[in-house]
């Protein structure tokens, strides 16, 4: 197992991951064949029809949902990635504006919250390479992670390695980075976690908030007793416009509430995670 050292000789590495989709979703108003699926009630409409209310609650996310996660990360002192739509981004200066005063990375989500798997090679090309200019025009850098939605194509990591990204998230195999140099110029891998993301109060009706906290804190723990002898990383995966709600936020303060008392915990983006791993495991 390759060598791994965390600042502070710290035994977790924390990646809060704040998903920024809002306003760049399906919509037949962007062209697209319908509207996205309305998400509380997980509701597929087949008809080539503009969905006003479910558009709403994206914009829950943005205009509620957002400055409640931002006040807390401000609190708690703590930074994250903000995993963002590039359209999200350029519709929702006001958000930008504050990640970026706050310390927080960027990574791309792609141009828009579409399905890239769908994509040729030339189109998927044409997306990343738009992703990065908006996303630079925005922020003032570059994106140097990316996370598709939901899935990937045959070209994606290829793609990735040839426009510059540093490191890909759209994997789930492991708890500690990885490297990847089966496409010329290596890219580190940071896994992603779905198990304990936000999203599943809405895929798992029955998991309460409460219930969501305790195996996010479960996972922390767990994760933080086998870092005592190897340092392990924990992917907290959240999205404005469900964490963001007021039945829900409290809990993220709660989990922030344990993850702030324990000593050994570095919380960091996720590029300065890809940098440290790659600065000890050289290729």
């Amino acid at each position: 197992m390759a060598q791994w050292k965390l600042p502070g000789e710290a035994r977790i590495a924390v990646s809060i991951v704040v998903n920024v989709e809002e306003g760049s979703e399906m919509s037949i108003a962007e062209g697209d064949r319908g509207p996205e699926v309305v998400d509380e009630l997980g509701v597929a409409i087949h008809k080539p029809i503009r969905n006003y209310a479910n558009e709403s609650n994206y914009q829950y996310g943005l205009k509620a949902g957002a400055p409640r996660i931002m006040k807390l990360l401000d609190e708690f002192g703590m930074v994250a990635t903000f995993t963002a739509a590039a359209q999200a981004l350029e519709k929702a200066p006001e958000l930008t504006g504050a990640i970026m005063a706050g310390g927080h990375e960027v990574c791309s989500h792609g141009w828009r919250w579409v399905h890239q798997f769908q994509m040729d090679e030339d189109t998927e090309r044409e997306f990343i390479r738009k992703a990065i200019t908006s996303i630079e025009a925005s922020t003032g850098s570059r994106p140097h992670g990316w996370l598709s939605r939901y899935l990937l194509t045959d070209n994606t990591r290829r793609l990735l390695v040839e426009e510059g990204f540093t490191y890909h998230m759209d994997d789930f195999s492991d708890d500690r980075p990885f490297w990847d140099a089966s496409h010329g110029r290596p890219i580190v891998i940071l896994p992603y976690a779905l198990d304990s993301n936000d999203m599943k109060m809405w895929t798992a009706p029955s998991l309460t908030p409460g219930d969501w906290l305790q195996y996010a804190i479960d996972s922390f723990d767990w994760l933080y007793r086998e870092g005592g002898s190897d340092p392990r990383m924990m992917s907290f995966g959240l999205h404005l416009r469900i964490i963001g709600r007021p039945g829900r936020i409290g809990y993220l303060e709660k989990f922030l509430q344990h993850v702030a008392a324990k000593p050994d915990v570095w919380v960091a983006t996720r590029l300065q995670i890809a940098e440290n791993w790659a600065a000890q495991n050289p290729l």
